[in-house]
């Protein structure tokens, strides 16, 4: 006696009549919670011989940034500058990206962010201690790059010395800044002093860019033939500063000295394909510079610096 054929109708109609059951008869589990956003703390790169290491000592989010960029652009201008890249006007987000350069010889960071607590954390999670600096290198005084030199407990970097520009310095020492009167002035003893063109160590050279402070510095990081220029607060954001080198900041001390200086060390790396870390680029901070126009164009590095 044949078997009785079940059509592949009658199956799914039969399956259609059965009550639905958990899957696997596994209870309903309640929605994943959320996780909120996340950042990465560092990025690490070889540069010939060299390592380095940008770290995200911290970052937030600032309220109407008209009043920070383009001071002198027309408002319908900026406006649309922005809309074009994707920005909104009413706020901004600051990165704020100390970097660390290992020679093979020295650990050589650069700037210190805001206080000792977020240096020290963002080196943490880079697999460094403040103990193992062999020099720290300040762009600049503002609060933001001398911050976590020290703290109520002391200098932060208890080994290293400290390089800065002849020129920064001097004009701080007698401005009667609280910051650089607290932070600095108490490590006089450890700092050392170079001008443009000056050298950290060998393959790390000090570059004038004036204007942002009277004694703002750039470094050119230079191992086996491979570039890279830390260029502090030569620009500040990378469509309202590079589209338009021109518009005043308001934390340029110098205006038409800084917009000078933008055009000039913009317009170099440009014209030598050099990648560069902004110290408030969005992190990790790597890229290049391009020409567009009468301005330039910022290019987020990829996968170049891996290769």
């Amino acid at each position: 006696m044949k078997s009785p054929m079940i059509s592949r109708r009658a199956i799914l109609a039969s399956a259609a009549a059965l009550p639905l059951m958990p899957a696997l008869g596994r209870p309903a589990m309640a929605a994943a919670d959320m996780m909120g956003g996340s950042v990465p703390q560092f990025n690490r790169f070889k540069l010939g011989a060299f390592e380095v290491t940008a770290l995200l000592a911290g970052t937030r989010t600032v309220e109407e940034p008209t009043g920070i960029f383009g001071l002198n652009a027309d408002p319908e201008e900026f406006a649309k500058v922005s809309a074009e890249a994707f920005l909104p006007t009413d706020k901004a987000q600051f990165f704020f990206t100390p970097t660390v350069v290992n020679t093979g010889a020295e650990l050589v960071l650069f700037d210190t962010g805001l206080n000792p607590d977020g240096i020290t954390a963002a080196l943490t999670a880079a697999g460094y201690s403040a103990d193992q600096i062999d020099t720290v290198v300040l762009t600049h005084m503002h609060g933001d790059h001398i911050g976590g030199i020290a703290g109520d407990a002391g200098a932060t970097f208890a080994n290293a010395k400290i390089v800065t520009g002849a020129a920064e310095h001097n004009h701080w020492m007698g401005a009667g800044n609280e910051g650089f009167d607290a932070k600095v002035r108490p490590l006089n003893d450890k700092i050392s002093f170079l001008d443009d063109g000056g050298s950290v160590t060998g393959g790390i050279t000090a570059m004038a860019a004036f204007g942002h402070t009277p004694g703002h510095m750039t470094y050119r990081i230079e191992s086996e033939g491979k570039n890279l220029l830390l260029m502090a607060d030569l620009a500040n954001h990378y469509v309202w500063s590079l589209a338009h080198p021109d518009w005043e900041v308001r934390f340029d001390m110098d205006k038409a000295a800084a917009a000078a200086t933008r055009r000039k060390v913009l317009g170099m790396l440009a014209a030598e394909r050099m990648p560069m870390i902004g110290y408030h680029m969005p992190f990790p901070a790597l890229g290049y510079v391009e020409t567009r126009g009468d301005g330039f164009h910022y290019v987020p590095a990829s996968y170049q610096m891996m290769l």
